[in-house]
């Protein structure tokens, strides 16, 4: 799959593609978006999710290790930034087939997001691995 044009508001969302961290990087940089790398490879419960999002998103201390502080803090102004954002989750498939009911809820907050920030005329990408 090719990577999607991430200058393109409208199309922003959570998206799978397998591509290289460094390729979504680069068309990050030349998009002028903030880059985080989510890496799911040791993940193997909500708690461990949770953290992954919180260390690979560089959520702020206060966040509360649950969906809706997960949430709140992505609709955070501060935190995205003012020119949007690029997030690559990497290694899902094992943690989406064990737990399909948590990833099926943090997918749902990540899309949540990507809606809110684009009203706001910021691109909030999610590139699924």
């Amino acid at each position: 799959m090719k990577l999607p044009d991430l200058k393109d508001l409208e199309n922003a969302g959570v998206i799978e593609y397998r591509g290289q961290a460094d390729v979504v990087e680069q068309a990050a940089t030349a998009a002028r978006l903030r880059f985080l790398a989510v890496d799911l490879a040791r993940v193997d419960s909500k708690r461990t999710l949770l953290a992954a999002f919180a260390d690979g998103l560089k959520l702020p201390e206060h966040f509360g290790d649950n969906w809706d502080a997960l949430a709140d803090c992505l609709e955070d102004g501060d935190w995205l930034g003012k020119s949007g954002v690029a997030i690559r989750i990497a290694h899902s498939a094992a943690y989406r087939k064990a737990h399909p009911h948590d990833w099926e809820t943090a997918e749902e907050i990540l899309a949540e997001a990507a809606e809110f920030w684009r009203e706001r005329h910021l691109p909030f990408w999610v590139l699924v691995a």
